[in-house]
């Protein structure tokens, strides 16, 4: 009867190992290919709201709000390395806090056109600017895709 269990596993556990899983599926992509899916933790999370397409557009626009954020500061300040990341994260999280708090005011959309996390816009960003928009953006495509299924076959498989 052990067949009769499968599907019976809960969500929290399910979250970890996708967690786990998509930081591995992420450093084997990064060393394939040398492209960075966004940054190594963020197809973890986006798997985790694959069943929520528009918190994943939200959470690119803010990415790009970002990016056009830093091009605009950087004519005027000198941003690179240590201080573009920690740049591209706090205005990502002030974008985050943003579409939180003054979208619904403006735009009555529902609350699942919404950011996913504080950092993840700023993480998306700093990669936008290293390694391009589209190059990212299909690296993070495919890393979220390849764990996305590899989880549903773990949970589909497992007892």
């Amino acid at each position: 009867m052990r067949w009769l269990n499968i599907g019976t596993k809960s969500v929290s556990n399910m979250g970890y190992e996708v967690s786990f899983l998509g930081l591995l599926i992420s450093l084997l992509f990064i060393g394939l290919t040398g492209y960075y899916p966004g940054g190594i933790i963020v197809p973890s999370y986006l798997v985790l709201f694959v069943n929520q397409p528009a918190r994943i557009l939200g959470t690119l626009i803010a990415a790009l709000l970002t990016v056009l954020c830093f091009k605009i500061a950087s004519r005027y300040l000198i941003i690179f390395g240590r201080r573009r990341l920690v740049f591209m994260v706090l205005v990502g999280g002030c974008w985050t806090m943003l579409w939180l708090q003054v979208l619904p005011f403006i735009f009555p959309l529902s609350l699942e056109f919404r950011v996913i996390g504080w950092l993840i816009p700023g993480l998306i960003a700093n990669h936008f600017e290293r390694q391009g928009v589209l190059v990212t953006t299909a690296s993070l495509i495919a890393v979220t895709f390849v764990v996305y299924l590899l989880g549903r076959l773990i949970h589909f498989f497992s007892i």
